[in-house]
């Protein structure tokens, strides 16, 4: 039986007296999609660098392919592709002297022309790292961490900062690779990426994780299929909105009651009335299918924003 793609046990990672990682644990299994959803500070990018080598641990353990970073670092090196949060290349190579040099670093490394083609760069070939746009670059970044082959991609948030179609693009050239029965890798903080990419999903909060599944299964620890935002002058307790029939859970937002319900067809008169007769009027009203923001609501207790925000400066990410 092979082993997993990744495994972590009771990893911890210590800056001072900052906890960026605190006891994670992963199980990674080959030929998936696995992103570690979180905001900001969450330690998403201080887990991946220790899964890749590029930090040490305080304490904990880390396997990669069944191998560790202490014994096998070498042959780990040659078996794993790595796109940083930050790539920075020579502005004055081309796209194809830039892939053929990081080939070169590769007792074995696939045909250049082939990388430029897998990440749709073939009309930049001979363009300097300069010339290319954001996403471009972020593209040839990716190529440079498929040039040797690897069986796992990481990807360190790849889209930030990308417009829609450079973000299609890229997740298309991921899918491609994926489809090879090769293992991915990526940390995120965006819902969208990771509904749209990710077989499995760790939501990852202050260090740890904090749910692990499928999309769907995150999703389902919401406890309903559909989300009512509501807002109201003047404002209605908690407690008000639990006693609508319909009504799963409510959580409160600032001025924003969170109501989950099972169908906003069925709830939402229901609550509407409830606000008349207490004497409210809504001011804001707003409904949605149930999604990986709402299930992070879920599991942290607080809003992604919220997470974001609490983040302290300084604080691995």
């Amino acid at each position: 039986m092979s082993p997993p793609a990744v495994l972590v046990r009771g990893l911890v990672k210590r800056y001072g007296d900052v906890v960026a990682v605190d006891g994670l644990d992963l199980e990674i299994p080959a030929g998936v999609c696995f992103g570690i959803l979180g905001p900001n500070g969450a330690g998403k990018t201080t887990t991946m660098e220790i899964v890749e080598g590029l930090l040490a641990p305080t304490g904990g353990e880390v396997a990669v392919l069944g191998r560790t970073w202490a014994r096998d670092a070498g042959e780990l090196r040659e078996r794993i592709g790595v796109q940083l949060q930050e790539t920075v290349l020579d502005p004055l190579q081309t796209v194809r002297e830039t892939l053929t040099l990081f080939g070169s670093f590769y007792r074995r490394c696939r045909r250049v022309e082939d990388v430029i083609a897998d990440v749709g760069l073939e009309a930049k070939a001979t363009a300097r790292v300069k010339a290319l746009s954001g996403g471009q670059r972020q593209r040839l970044a990716v190529g440079c961490a498929l040039v040797a082959d690897p069986e796992i991609l990481f990807l360190d948030e790849p889209t930030t900062g990308l417009d829609p179609a450079a973000r299609r693009g890229l997740w298309d050239v991921i899918g491609r690779f994926q489809a090879r029965g090769r293992t991915v890798v990526l940390t995120t903080h965006s819902m969208e990426e990771a509904e749209r990419l990710c077989d499995r999903i760790a939501i990852v909060d202050r260090g740890r994780v904090a749910a692990l599944g499928t999309p769907d299964e995150l999703v389902a620890r919401v406890g309903g299929e559909e989300v009512v935002e509501l807002s109201t002058d003047p404002p209605l307790d908690v407690a008000t909105w639990r006693a609508v029939p319909g009504v799963r859970e409510a959580t409160v937002e600032g001025p924003v009651h969170r109501l989950v319900v099972d169908r906003v067809a069925d709830a939402l008169p229901a609550v509407l009335s409830r606000a008349a007769s207490s004497g409210a009027r809504p001011v804001r009203l707003a409904t949605h299918r149930a999604t990986l923001e709402d299930a992070f609501l879920a599991v942290a207790g607080r809003s992604f924003a919220d997470a974001e925000a609490a983040a302290r400066p300084g604080e691995a990410s």
